[in-house]
């Protein structure tokens, strides 16, 4: 028995906007204070994850932000020419007098002086901030600019595809692009006629039932991978009605090369063994899921 249009429907509304905005509000505020040790620093304050990209389902607490340094960068430049790459080294060839460690510190700082000792943990990826009163849980990423350039005949003629890098206590490094997930997933909801977001939303509440019924575990189906494999859906699976276009999404993931799904960002494959990509076993498991959930309705 399929799950009823009345149910997909439900499952396709967005979660809480207005505390969200709030929590957010209130932790850009203390991250952004002219009592932050960074605060004569260049840098920037802003949403990622569910919140920033309207897909958040009434089940999800935690609200993603990241400061990021925009005084350092890291940078990539394996895919240039050499003589443009020996440009660009001639023309950053210093150090910088301001480091990400300082940087952090003073994130961790500014957080614990704002919220509280008791309030402010360090997780593997991010300062977890516990939810107080109408303030919802918050994970705070302190990152700085990483640039994968595509062109540099000098520093007013190059250009590049602007990311974040973070470290992380399990797994070292993070290179990601979350603007550019966040630009290609509002492009992906335009040419689908708003049906792209809705469905994600669908699909998300889908994992939660899994999870919750102990079918899958917790971390099998990340919402930020769910969001890349719908991405991947062809435009013309969507529409119509959400029986037929979470049939049609479903359908078209089981027939498809999985080795071929891109991320949202385009800059990685989807399906791998980096720390930026999601297992095959993990995306094969929550297929399978889904299947069953939708059978067993």
């Amino acid at each position: 028995m399929a799950i009823l249009e009345t149910q997909l429907d439900t499952w396709s509304h967005q979660g809480s906007v207005t505390q969200s905005s709030n929590t957010y509000q209130t932790i850009r505020n203390a991250l952004t204070a002219s009592s932050a040790l960074y605060a004569a620093k260049d840098f920037n304050v802003f949403l990622q994850g569910s919140y920033g990209n309207d897909t958040n389902i009434y089940a999800e607490s935690d609200v993603d932000i990241v400061i990021r340094l925009d005084s350092i960068f890291n940078y990539d430049v394996s895919g240039l020419p050499a003589e443009q790459a020996a440009v660009f080294h001639q023309v950053y060839s210093g150090t910088a007098d301001y480091t990400f460690a300082e940087f952090n510190q003073g994130v961790a700082t500014r957080l614990s002086t704002a919220f509280g000792d008791d309030d402010v943990t360090f997780g593997t990826k991010a300062y977890k901030i516990k939810a107080n009163g109408s303030r919802r849980n918050a994970d705070v990423v302190a990152c700085y600019q990483h640039r994968r350039y595509t062109r540099f005949n000098s520093q007013s003629d190059s250009a590049y595809v602007p990311g974040i890098v973070f470290p992380t206590t399990p797994s070292g490094r993070i290179i990601n692009y979350p603007a550019a997930h966040s630009t290609n997933c509002t492009t992906k909801h335009q040419q689908t006629n708003s049906w792209f977001k809705p469905v994600v939303r669908i699909f998300k509440n889908m994992r939660k039932r899994l999870v919750d019924g102990g079918i899958i575990d917790s971390k099998c189906a990340p919402s930020y991978y769910i969001e890349c494999l719908l991405y991947n859906v062809p435009n013309d699976k969507f529409g119509t009605n959400y029986d037929n276009t979470v049939v049609n999404c479903i359908n078209w993931l089981h027939q498809a090369d999985r080795t071929k799904l891109l991320c949202a960002n385009h800059e990685y494959f989807l399906l791998g063994n980096s720390n930026v990509q999601w297992t095959a076993e993990k995306c094969d498991v929550f297929l399978g899921a889904l299947v069953s959930l939708w059978n067993d309705w």
